[in-house]
């Protein structure tokens, strides 16, 4: 199948995602925050982004399932035998939501077999939308005109590169990661948005060497993929994979596209 005939409506799903939240996030004492068993954030916002795109990917013609952060855990059992599925972060970023500064994203995307084959993240306050399907390339829509995006090209020999460091995780591992390159550049982000900007050509590696989730990268790893970079294991050397029995990522680095 083409799944070009449904990124139009996935995107517009995302957009609409996106406004949900904004409405909660312009009004402060709105959030509601709570905590979820594992003590990470969950606010208004999250819930009302969750609905409106598991009832939108609900009624496209085409019909997976979905597994969503916000959504009631299915067993492996069940999901393992998910040729295709749906994999959602209705927000990714409710820290960054919570500290009001923007950095925070919608993200869709469709698994097949383990891998990502169509991506959308939306980020609602930059109001940037960007979207890749596996083979065709990545695109981002900003202000009505849409750009296709190349990672830029670099080696890790270079020097002064931009490293890419969460503003809410940074670790020992981390560090030392970065200790091994000549005078790099940290530039700090939040949620996806850190693998949009290697993909935009704004940073060169994303260091992940800290947990996170499958659906916090399903989406933006298509991004970065067809815009030249790559999301790469940091253990195996090999690209993240989904629908893996325990859904927490592996450490990964997240680059642009680097020469040998």
């Amino acid at each position: 199948m083409s799944y070009s005939t449904l990124i139009k409506d996935v995107v517009d799903i995302a957009r609409q995602a996106g406004a949900a939240i904004l409405d909660i996030y312009n009004n402060e004492a709105d959030f509601q925050v709570q905590s979820k068993s594992d003590d990470s954030p969950l606010t208004k916002a999250d819930s009302a982004a969750n609905k409106v795109i598991c009832d939108g990917l609900e009624k496209l013609a085409i019909q997976y399932p979905i597994i969503s952060e916000e959504n009631k855990a299915i067993a492996y059992e069940t999901r393992k035998a998910y040729s295709h599925f749906w994999l959602v972060d209705p927000l990714d970023g409710t820290k960054e939501f919570i500290k009001r500064n923007g950095e925070f994203t919608v993200n869709i995307a469709l698994i097949h077999n383990k891998k990502t084959v169509m991506g959308v993240v939306y980020a609602p306050v930059l109001d940037e939308m960007f979207w890749a399907i596996k083979g065709e390339g990545a695109f981002m829509e900003k202000d009505g005109k849409v750009t296709q995006l190349h990672a830029p090209t670099f080696k890790k020999s270079d020097k002064g590169l931009k490293l890419v460091c969460s503003r809410s995780h940074l670790n020992a591992d981390t560090e030392a990661y970065v200790a091994g390159f000549d005078s790099p550049d940290l530039v700090s982000k939040g949620s996806s948005l850190k693998f949009l900007i290697l993909a935009k050509g704004e940073a060169h590696i994303y260091p992940r060497l800290a947990p996170t989730m499958e659906w916090d990268t399903g989406a933006a790893q298509i991004v970065l993929e067809e815009a030249g970079g790559s999301v790469i294991n940091n253990e195996t050397q090999t690209p993240l994979l989904y629908n893996k029995e325990v859904l927490l990522n592996p450490y990964f680095i997240a680059m642009a596209n680097v020469e040998d």
